[in-house]
């Protein structure tokens, strides 16, 4: 029998538990509830004797029991994905979650396939529904419609996009047990020769920013781009951008923001030449207040925005940087 909901710690490669788990356990917590408190379990394959930095993370984070594998090598898509399949097979969990991170999307195919099992990727919104099925939801059809897709087979697997949910706020401690299991698996495919960090690797200031500067192909070029910088840089923000500002050249993919880019939950959102696609708004829904320039007054950003401001933005930011300058 089918029980509880297994979620992946991600360790990253600066040693700490990916955000993404939080908040994905306290997401947990709430379909939990919904299924007659099946137990939350979680998976963690972490370095020899590193444990106690991550304790407290769990038992403030409502999860019932640890499975720990000890390893001295690096990520391994083989060997991550046998280790987690044994245990599903094991503990036989009916939801599987996953953070949406580059190596949630690397292992989480590989599971599902082994486990011959459905796998819905790159959600934002997840919910129990009135059979007990997990409900993911995501955007599909380049981002113009949102699909509620149900698995059937059991374990229903998902993966999820970070930032999408809020980790619990509140310190409940809970009576966490903690498993070590056999981690005496070898990699018979694949050999790592060399890691190579790149700039995808290195910590994005989307991640924590309190103030997101953003422009899309309204802003029409590069040096559109400066002004959003210079922009961003006196309200002490970082500046971000739209598939379609990427798309065009104007500026890198590392700061794109919607689906195929970051989910970002800044306190203050300012959206600068964008018209408002689901694509880029799916990636924007968590920020505390999102404010919007734009000359086209039907534009669907619009309908998301706190503020709103009809104009172009090439007269309102240089207006608003002089403003600035003057404090």
């Amino acid at each position: 029998m089918a029980n509880g909901i297994l979620l992946y710690a991600e360790i990253t490669r600066q040693g700490y538990i990916h955000t993404v788990f939080f908040e994905l356990a306290n997401k947990a917590r709430e379909l939990s509830q919904k299924l007659n408190g099946a137990p939350i379990y979680a998976v963690l394959i972490t370095k020899p004797g590193m444990l106690d930095d991550y304790k407290e993370g769990f038992t403030y984070s409502f999860i019932d029991k640890v499975y720990i594998y000890e390893r001295t090598d690096n990520y391994s898509t083989e060997i991550y994905s046998n280790i987690i399949v044994d245990l599903v097979k094991e503990i036989e969990p009916e939801i599987i979650l996953i953070g949406a991170t580059n190596q949630g999307r690397d292992l989480a195919p590989r599971i599902s396939s082994a486990l011959k099992t459905g796998l819905t990727a790159d959600c934002i919104g997840l919910d129990i529904n009135e059979k007990g099925l997990l409900a993911a939801t995501r955007p599909t059809f380049g981002g113009q419609l949102m699909a509620t897709i149900l698995c059937k087979t059991i374990p229903q697997m998902a993966t999820v996009r970070p930032k999408v949910f809020k980790p619990a706020f509140e310190n409940t401690y809970t009576n966490t047990e903690f498993i070590y299991k056999n981690s005496d698996y070898n990699n018979t495919n694949v050999t790592l020769l060399e890691f190579i960090q790149g700039i995808e690797d290195e910590k994005n200031e989307l991640d924590s920013a309190e103030i997101i500067v953003a422009g899309g192909k309204g802003m029409k070029g590069e040096e559109g781009f400066k002004l959003l910088k210079e922009f961003a840089d006196l309200l002490g923000g970082t500046v971000g951008a739209s598939r379609g500002a990427v798309d065009m050249g104007y500026a890198p993919h590392r700061i794109q923001i919607g689906q195929t880019g970051k989910t970002v939950t800044p306190k203050l959102y300012i959206a600068c030449g964008i018209s408002g696609a689901i694509q880029h708004t799916v990636g924007i829904t968590g920020s505390e207040h999102i404010m919007c320039i734009n000359n086209d007054p039907n534009a669907p950003i619009f309908e998301i925005s706190d503020t709103g401001i009809v104009a172009d933005v090439f007269e309102v930011v240089p207006k608003l940087i002089e403003l600035l300058k003057k404090r």
